[in-house]
């Protein structure tokens, strides 16, 4: 049997062998696309697990487990970090209230945290993370079924983890071209060798990697809010701020102090999980909101700010200071605003000129991020909360993103619906295609519609040697890319750009949208729109836009 501060530390060694790794699970992925890859992904939902644990002692095993997946759940980055917070998810169920982690709540663990992933996934690809944790779950419970204490079902699962892993390039032909396993599940072998050796050796793997830190330049920057900053009225005077940690044996539910804190303020945001609430509400009584919220647990993290004096001092500056383009969302906390329309917009973006073209279609707020920063769940509710929106739509505008944008669904106080966008051009069709005059489910699907008729084309370099679509390529060299599929390989910008809009153009094409990022000078987009202009203007519209997004040197809209 395993205690609490036994699994803490065992998690703790996992995030620590991960970021440790992360470098060589990276270098698993077959794509030769910089992006934000699958080790940093899972380090950096991990890392926000270890912030959390480190301030519990003697805890039970079930609370540990609880609070792992709270933090997993809110750190998740990219699609490989949400399958391991719903791992983990699962796990803690089937920990449930217990003392200690023994073999058969350890079986359970793994059985529910499959089958959460698996439910998640809305096409389960074997070979991959799922199928790893799978045989892993089926070993360890054929180990419990004989006999075997907790750490021999836990020796059990790393072994047919292993197994499974070494098996995945005979499932995907990807793989085995590439000489590779995957990538993800790697990366869950080597969290459960991390947590193994705190349950067989007592020894927390130390971490040499500080690179899955995240540092509070890149959290203050990953929402932006378009809406105006001074001019509005003050009702009430103090906004307070409070955590509770639940009383597991308090029946009452969240909703309830909701209720109650809308009767002495406005503003109030209520967000919860098994193991807190966090409270946000505008009031003249502080005092009262804390007693209330005694009733449900005790308080940590406790703020009270007078917003008629920040509201002065923020008139103040504005007229001495060149205002900002935009409100930062800090990190610190969910911060809310009051709802004052039906419907708002939030898009996940990277680079100043596509951020501000978003804006102008009327997205509300911004999350920094994309190819090679996925946001994470956190980073995507903070930016919903902070749109003054009963329904909130949410533009992921990358593949990899759409997972994390899900997971805030459950935990918003507002209605959440997830638009499936997997690029930029279908960000903004999806936008172009909002109907006010229409409800929100049926505006939801006409505009996933719309997003799915734009052709996308991509242009950037690898960033690392390949065999991919056919295509032998090599580090640096530049890629067109269309769908997400490789169809050009080059050694020069202009060249692949030219050659990947010639093949997008079809004979119902009418506009094509070139959105140049920040490696692209102003005379190279000028020279590449010229050369367009003469061999292609007189089948289609082009227009140019300076994007400023990293990574891709192009991106291309074709309607």
């Amino acid at each position: 049997m395993f205690s609490g501060n036994i699994l803490r530390d065992a998690i703790i060694s996992a995030a620590n062998n991960l970021a440790n790794n992360r470098k060589p699970v990276d270098d698993l992925n077959v794509f030769p696309v910089p992006d934000g890859d699958t080790g940093t992904n899972m380090s950096m939902t991990m890392a926000n697990a270890v912030r959390e644990l480190e301030k519990y002692d003697g805890e039970t095993a079930g609370k540990i487990a609880q609070v792992n997946a709270s933090a997993l759940l809110r750190g998740a980055r990219g699609n490989s970090g949400v399958i391991t917070s719903l791992l983990f998810r699962g796990f803690a169920k089937g920990i449930g209230s217990e003392e200690t982690v023994t073999a058969e709540n350890l079986a359970s663990a793994f059985e529910l945290g499959v089958a959460s992933a698996y439910k998640a996934v809305m096409k389960p690809t074997e070979g991959t993370i799922l199928t790893v944790a799978r045989v892993a779950s089926e070993k360890a419970r054929a180990a419990c079924l004989s006999g075997k204490d907790a750490l021999g079902v836990f020796e059990a699962a790393i072994d047919g983890a292993k197994e499974a892993l070494a098996e995945t390039p005979e499932m995907l032909p990807m793989l085995k071209k590439a000489g590779v396993v995957d990538a993800g599940g790697q990366g869950f072998v080597i969290i459960l060798e991390g947590m193994l050796s705190v349950f067989r050796d007592g020894v927390i793997v130390a971490s040499n990697d500080g690179g899955a830190e995240i540092t509070d330049d890149e959290e203050n920057d990953t929402a932006r809010n378009a809406a105006g900053e001074f001019e509005t009225e003050i009702t009430f005077t103090y906004c307070t701020e409070f955590i509770v940690k639940r009383d597991s044996e308090c029946a009452k539910e969240p909703s309830e102090l909701r209720a109650y804190l809308e009767t002495i303020g406005d503003c109030v945001v209520v967000v919860d999980d098994d193991e807190i609430i966090k409270v946000h509400v505008h009031t003249d009584h502080p005092g009262n909101a804390f007693e209330e919220g005694l009733t449900f647990g005790s308080l940590t993290s406790m703020k009270v700010e007078n917003m008629r004096d920040q509201h002065e001092k923020a008139k103040h500056d504005a007229k001495n200071v060149k205002k900002a383009p935009a409100k930062t969302v800090k990190n610190e906390k969910i911060v809310s605003v009051e709802i004052t329309k039906p419907v708002g917009f939030v898009s996940v973006c990277a680079g100043d000129g596509i951020a501000s073209l978003f804006r102008d279609l009327g997205v509300d707020t911004i999350v920094s991020g994309g190819q090679t920063m996925n946001p994470s769940t956190d980073n995507i509710l903070r930016a919903i909360e902070n749109t003054p929106a009963e329904t909130v739509y949410v533009l992921p505008n990358n593949k990899n993103i759409i997972m994390a944008a899900e997971q805030a669904i459950r935990i918003s106080t507002r209605k959440v619906i997830v638009l499936h966008t997997r690029t930029i051009p279908q960000g903004i069709a999806a936008m172009l295609n909002f109907d006010e005059s229409l409800e929100a489910d049926a505006n939801a699907i006409a505009m996933q519609k719309a997003a799915e008729k734009i052709a996308t084309g991509q242009v950037t370099f690898a960033a690392r040697d390949s065999d991919f679509d056919g295509h032998k390529i090599k580090e640096g060299e530049i890629m067109a890319m269309t769908g997400g599929k490789i169809s050009y390989v080059d050694t020069d910008v202009e060249k692949a750009t030219y050659k990947l809009v010639k093949s997008m153009i079809k004979k119902d094409s009418e506009f094509v949208t070139v959105i140049y990022g920040q490696d692209i000078t102003y005379p190279q987009a000028k020279s590449l729109e010229k050369l367009l202009n003469t061999k292609l203007g007189d089948k289609v519209e082009i227009t140019f836009v300076n994007g400023g997004q990293p990574v891709y040197y192009y991106i291309i809209s074709v309607e």
